[in-house]
């Protein structure tokens, strides 16, 4: 039955990367044949998913898709760019605004709501908008492990690790993930600016964009304000999480309704919920559970434990710059949805502070999809932005930027993370 589930598991993880068009199909496929041929029981199906991650994501997708038509990101990045004397200082300010954003909204959602304002001054200055554009999303991704609602691999990291949102500020008397961020967020910030150092040109002022509602930013506020809250109610459902975005989300449509945006408005905004990364995430808690079911985890993680012959550093080690490697061509989400319980496994083998291995699995996994143009969803989002302006990126130009920057990043982060926790 191990031989069976990792030999489907490998068939699954090639073809994920070789049709990405078709990773939700593959998974939920895949999922159906773990499930036929006995290695997860029909009565353990639904508790394998786990149903407050899938909430929290659908939930704040469609709130940020809210966030973003009432154009206030894009007022702030406006009030942001009437302080910046230099094109170098605005590219530099607008990522920082995208980390920002991205600590508490989606990374895709995040390069929607910079990249057209970064291409917006680009034009008017005269200039191209990639190198601009290309710092937004690696400095999005960057801050999607900030929090517990900045990106979807924090958020499988909450779901398994039962970790709340303040964790992420402040756990077990030590500083969490948040700070590591930051360090890391302004090593790679000191790095990008260095590497613009060509960039020349002052800023010409422009218009602020109008906006007419604030209420989706307040929503937005309001959720992260009751997930903190919720953070400090003891024994509640396992769900709770999930059901505040989702209720918001609710409360978002029911008001546009009352305002007479019409069912068709509403239909929009449900469709902008990425269902697809939505049945992806199902579908591989169904295989990663089979894989734990079949003992396959187990020993996965006793073999990554004798390849660091028990020395916890080497083992902490491995793993985040294994993550690094493997986000840089392989997407995060499901990478890190399959190796949370082989992390969890080697700090049960090795019997050591568990924080100290998932930091480093989020560390490397999450700023290491910064390395290429295809390691995130946030790249290819805002690559693919680009091409509709006519602007091809080439691997190289977006390398130039996003290799000094991930590697400033993820040494910071990799050496405070074992200062911090091990």
């Amino acid at each position: 039955m191990q031989t069976l589930a990792i030999t489907l598991f490998a068939i699954t993880y090639i073809l994920l990367l070789l049709l990405p068009r078709y990773r939700a199909h593959i998974a939920l496929i895949s999922a159906g044949i773990f499930i036929v041929v006995g290695i997860v029981p029909w009565n353990m199906v639904l508790g394998f998913v786990d149903w407050n991650v899938i909430l929290m994501i659908a939930g704040t997708m469609g709130i940020v898709s809210l966030f973003i038509e009432s154009r206030m990101p894009a007022l702030l990045a406006d009030m942001i760019l009437e302080k910046t004397p230099t094109v170098r200082w605005a590219i530099v300010a607008l990522s920082l605004f995208s980390g920002i954003i991205s600590a508490f909204v989606d990374n895709v959602a995040t390069v929607l709501i910079v990249a057209p304002v970064a291409m917006s001054i680009a034009k008017k200055q005269g200039i191209s908008p990639v190198t601009s554009v290309i710092a937004v999303a690696i400095a999005s991704n960057l801050q999607g492990a900030a929090t517990l609602v900045g990106d979807a691999t924090s958020i499988l990291l909450g779901g398994h690790a039962d970790l709340d949102f303040l964790d992420f500020f402040w756990l077990a008397g030590r500083p969490g993930m948040f700070w590591v961020v930051q360090a890391g967020a302004v090593a790679a910030t000191v790095i990008l600016y260095w590497v613009l150092r060509s960039t020349k040109g002052g800023i010409q002022p422009q218009a602020r964009t109008e906006v007419e509602d604030k209420f989706p930013g307040l929503l937005l506020v309001l959720m992260i304000v009751l997930l903190i809250l919720a953070s400090f109610i003891p024994e509640k459902p396992a769900i709770t999480n999930g059901l505040i975005c989702m209720a918001l989300f609710a409360v978002g449509l029911i008001r546009d309704l009352a305002r007479g945006k019409g069912l068709e408005h509403t239909w929009k905004t449900i469709l902008d919920i990425d269902l697809f990364t939505l049945l992806l995430l199902m579908g591989l808690f169904i295989v990663v559970g089979g894989l734990t079911q079949a003992g396959v985890i187990e020993r996965f993680a006793a073999f990554i434990a004798r390849a660091g012959k028990g020395n916890v550093f080497v083992v902490y080690t491995l793993i985040v710059w294994m993550s690094v490697l493997i986000s840089a061509f392989v997407d995060n989400i499901p990478y890190v949805a399959t190796m949370l319980p082989v992390v969890g496994g080697v700090a049960s083998i090795l019997a050591v502070e568990p924080n100290l291995l998932y930091f480093g699995l989020l560390c490397g996994a999450t700023l290491g999809g910064n390395l290429t143009p295809i390691g995130a969803s946030a790249n290819i989002t805002g690559i693919g932005l680009l091409r509709k302006e006519g602007y091809e990126v080439s691997a190289g130009q977006f390398m130039r930027l996003s290799i000094p920057f991930t590697l400033a990043a993820v040494t910071t982060g990799y050496v405070l993370v074992w200062l911090l926790w091990s």
